[in-house]
C-alpha cells in the first residue's frame, strides 16, 4: 500500500490530502473553511456540505494518485445522533454554542467526577455529555427517535462504509462520556440511559470496512477500499511519537485549539478548573494533557495575514517588557476566568510588534499548561505554530529543555491519522530548534509567570477595556 486518502475535519478548516506512506507526506490537498449553519435549531456543522466536498475530493485526488486506503481524524466535541433509517436524527452542534449552558446547574448535579473521567467541566457544548444531556431534555422528540450515537470521526468513516461505530480517542477527549482507567463508559452513560445507543467501541487503527459500491461508483475508488475507524485529532498529532519517541515526551498540537500531551512525565495533580484532562491515546492510555483555544487567540489579535515576523520587533518588546496577559478568548485554558490585559497601549505597536507579543504570549500559555501537567523531556510542537520562531524562542526560554518543530506539512494530524495505516513509514519530521536563546527572554518569562501567578492567587478578575480586533 503506497497512498492514503485522509479525511481531516479542523473546527476552522475540513480538508482531504493524500499521503505517501512511503515517503511519510502530504503529497496533495484540498481544503475548504468548516461552516456552522445559523438556522434552525440551533447552530450546527452544515455536514452535507462537508460530505460533497469530501466526495469530489477523493475523486480528484484519485484521478492524479490512486488511492489505496482511507483513514479519518477530526476535531472532538461533537457527537453524531442518528436515526434508524441511518439519517440524522437530530442536528450535529457546533459546540461553541452555549445552548447546554442552561442546564449547567441540573447538569452539574448529573455529571460524574474529574476523578472519574479526567474531564473537566466546560463550558458550551465541550463536554459531549453536556450536550447530550441538553438535547435530550430541550428536544425530547426528536431525542426519542435517535436509534445510534456515533464520535465524529467514525461518523465519516460510517457514512463511507454503512458500519457504524465509536472510538476509544475520540470517547476519552473530554467528553464525560468515559472512564480512562476502567477503560469503560463513565456512570452518567448508563445513568442517563444513553449505554443502548453508543455503537461498538474499537480503536483507531482498526479497519472497519469496505468503501460501499455507490461511492465506488461516484468516486471512481475500488470498492470495498480499506476504510479505518478513525482517531481525534490531538491523539493523531501525538501517534506518531507514540511510535517513534522513547519518553518523557510532550507534544504540542496547534491548531485552533493547542492540546499538550505528557507522555512520561511527572505524576500531576490535575486541576479541572484550569483546563487540564485525561486524554486516551491510540493505543488505549491514559495521557496527562491541557489546553487553551491559542489558534483562535491568533486568529482574533492578528487577523488572517499576520505581519512577517521581525527580531528587530522581537528585542524592541523584549526591552521593553510589553506583555498581553491572559486570556483570549476567555472561559477555558489555564486562567479561565482572566479578562485580557496589555500593559501597553495596543494603538502603540507596529504590526510586528504586536505579532512578537501574541507569539510571546501563546508560548508562555503554552508553558503554563506544560507545567500543569508535569510534562518532561523534549517538546515537540506540530502545527501552524511549529513556524513561529518567535513561540519557539519563547517556549524554550520558559521551559528550559529541547524544542523541536515539526515542518513535513501545516498540520500533524493528517500524518498522523496516516499512522493508523498498516505499512506506513512513520516519522515525525520534528526538527530541532537549537538558536541561541538571549537572557532577555527568560527574564520576560519570569515577569509573565509571576504576573499571572499573583492573579491566580488573588482569584479576581483582571479588568480591562475590550481588545481590539
Amino acid at each position: 500500500m503506497k497512498t492514503v486518502a485522509v479525511i481531516d475535519i479542523g473546527k476552522t478548516n475540513a480538508k482531504v490530502a493524500l499521503v505517501d506512506l512511503e515517503r511519510f507526506e502530504e503529497i496533495a490537498v484540498r481544503k475548504i473553511p468548516n461552516l456552522v449553519v445559523a438556522e434552525g435549531l440551533y447552530p450546527h456543522f452544515d455536514i452535507e456540505r462537508l460530505w460533497r466536498f469530501i466526495l469530489a475530493s477523493l475523486a480528484a485526488l484519485h484521478r492524479e494518485h490512486p488511492v489505496e486506503a482511507i483513514s479519518v481524524t477530526t476535531h472532538g466535541a461533537t457527537a453524531v445522533l442518528l436515526d434508524k433509517a441511518g439519517g440524522l436524527a437530530i442536528p450535529v452542534l457546533d459546540y461553541e454554542f452555549a445552548g447546554p449552558d442552561t442546564l449547567a446547574v441540573e447538569y452539574d448535579e448529573a455529571r460524574p467526577s474529574f476523578l472519574e473521567t479526567g474531564s473537566p467541566r466546560l463550558p458550551m457544548g465541550l463536554n459531549i455529555g453536556a450536550q447530550l444531556f441538553w438535547q435530550q431534555r430541550t428536544f425530547p422528540e426528536r431525542f426519542a427517535n435517535v436509534a445510534s450515537i456515533l464520535t465524529y470521526a467514525q461518523y465519516w468513516s460510517y457514512r463511507l462504509t454503512g458500519i457504524k461505530t465509536t472510538e476509544l480517542t475520540s470517547l476519552g477527549c473530554h467528553t464525560d462520556l468515559w472512564n480512562p482507567e476502567a477503560a469503560a463508559f463513565s456512570k452518567l452513560v448508563e445513568e442517563q440511559g444513553w449505554f443502548p445507543l453508543f455503537a461498538p467501541v474499537l480503536k483507531a487503527g482498526e479497519v472497519i470496512g469496505g468503501l460501499l459500491k455507490p461511492l465506488a461508483h461516484e468516486t471512481g475508488l475500488q470498492q470495498g477500499l480499506p476504510v479505518y475507524c478513525g482517531i481525534h485529532d490531538s491523539n493523531a498529532s501525538l501517534l506518531p511519537h507514540l511510535l517513534t519517541r522513547e519518553a518523557p515526551f510532550s507534544v504540542v498540537s496547534t491548531g485552533t485549539w493547542v492540546i499538550m500531551l505528557g507522555v512520561g512525565g511527572e505524576a500531576a495533580e490535575l486541576d479541572e478548573k484550569r483546563d487540564t484532562l485525561i486524554n486516551v491515546d491510540a493505543l488505549g492510555d491514559p495521557v496527562p494533557s491541557a489546553r487553551f483555544m491559542g489558534g483562535r487567540a491568533f486568529s482574533m489579535l492578528l487577523g488572517e495575514n499576520p505581519p512577517p515576523a521581525s527580531p528587530e520587533a522581537e528585542a524592541r518588546v523584549l526591552a521593553a517588557g510589553h506583555m498581553l496577559l491572559p486570556s483570549v478568548p476567555g472561559g477555558s485554558g489555564p486562567f479561565p476566568s482572566a479578562s485580557p490585559r496589555w500593559t501597553v497601549e495596543e494603538k502603540s505597536l507596529d504590526p510586528a510588534e504586536r505579532l512578537a507579543i501574541v507569539s510571546f504570549h501563546l508560548a508562555l500559555m503554552t508553558a503554563t499548561c506544560l507545567d500543569l501537567i508535569g510534562a518532561k523531556g523534549e517538546i515537540v510542537v506540530e502545527g501552524p505554530f511549529a513556524a513561529n520562531a518567535a513561540y519557539l524562542r519563547m517556549l524554550s526560554a520558559a521551559t528550559g529543555r529541547p524544542v523541536s518543530a515539526n515542518r513535513l506539512s501545516t498540520t500533524g494530524t493528517s500524518l498522523g491519522a496516516a499512522s493508523l495505516v498498516a505499512g506506513a513509514r512513520v516519522r515525525t519530521g520534528a526538527e530541532a530548534f537549537d538558536e541561541a536563546i538571549p537572557p532577555a527572554y527568560g527574564e520576560y518569562a519570569s515577569r509573565w509567570t509571576r504576573a499571572t501567578a499573583k492573579h491566580v492567587e488573588a482569584g479576581t478578575r483582571m479588568k480591562s477595556p475590550p481588545l481590539e480586533r
